[in-house]
């Protein structure tokens, strides 16, 4: 009988060992970096995600070499999206919608038609100056486009891909970076230009876009860059280059905890992210690759 036990005791332990093991290994982050070079960020897209480069020798935001690039990462494998025609130099924020992939660069809006990806791309300027243009999201017809450098947010009538509208500038707010849109609100994550982080530099939020005015949604300043729901909608996942890292802020009590994210390496440039089947998708800029997190 002891025999008996003492042989389901063991066959107990193996079990919760091996159930222990595969637990530690799919929590394991991932590390994409086939054909990616320097990458600011990703958007998910058709069962994977988007990841737009550089593909620049030097590590420059502001680049105008027209080296820039699109991959398309999904099943584990990259494939090239939009290749390097010239058209990007440092693409960052994109924003899928109406047919159309529009991407962030330096002093611009570039616009492809996704049934006619290899056709010339629409060019939306922006005034001079505003070079540092970061990402993109939509309320409605309304697209929002952030430029760190000028301490804006303009705006883009897209009711009509015929004839999308000029950028508009909508509101001053100090750095905006990351953009994320909710309902009718949108939240906006802040990032010193100039890499002097102050006290205006944190995550703020707009209630409602038809009545602008900037809500503090944390105090703490950091040199914040992506942002990105949780899947359940609960809290926001917010990346910061200044201690670089990952964290998460609970929108009901307005708790932010880190998160760790276990690797060799750790993170430098931690940009703009994503979420997507229970994973947190965080481009890496300076170390050319996308870190892939359990949720």
């Amino acid at each position: 009988m002891k025999k008996t036990v003492s042989m389901a005791c063991l066959a107990i332990l193996l079990l919760t060992s091996a159930c222990t093991q595969k637990k530690a290994v799919s929590q394991a982050p991932v590390v994409v970096q086939e054909g990616v070079r320097f990458c600011e960020s990703t958007y998910p897209y058709d069962g994977g995600l988007l990841i737009a480069n550089f593909g620049t020798e030097q590590l420059n935001p502001l680049n105008t070499e027209g080296k820039g690039y699109i991959l398309h990462y999904k099943d584990g494998e990259t494939s090239t999206f939009i290749p390097a025609d010239g058209n990007l130099s440092a693409p960052k924020g994109m924003y899928v919608g109406k047919g159309h992939l529009f991407v962030c660069d330096v002093n611009k809006v570039v616009v492809y038609d996704l049934a006619r990806r290899e056709a010339q791309p629409r060019i939306l300027s922006l005034p001079e100056g505003c070079l540092f243009v970061n990402d993109l999201a939509a309320v409605g017809d309304t697209l929002y486009a952030s430029v760190t450098n000028a301490d804006k947010i303009f705006k883009i009538d897209i009711s009509d891909m015929a004839n999308i509208g000029a950028p508009v500038e909508w509101l001053t707010v100090p750095g905006p970076n990351g953009l994320l849109a909710d309902g009718e609100s949108l939240y906006i994550a802040s990032y010193p230009a100039d890499g002097n982080t102050r006290p205006e530099h944190t995550i703020y939020r707009v209630a409602d876009v038809a009545a602008p005015a900037l809500e503090t949604v944390i105090d703490a300043p950091g040199q914040y860059d992506g942002i990105a729901f949780s899947a359940d909608s609960t809290a926001l996942y917010i990346t910061n280059w200044a201690p670089a890292g990952l964290s998460r802020i609970d929108l009901n009590t307005g708790t932010v905890t880190p998160v760790s994210v276990e690797l060799e390496q750790p993170l430098v440039g931690p940009a703009d992210i994503s979420v997507a089947d229970g994973h947190i998708y965080i481009p890496d800029l300076p170390n050319s690759r996308v870190v892939v997190v359990a949720e």
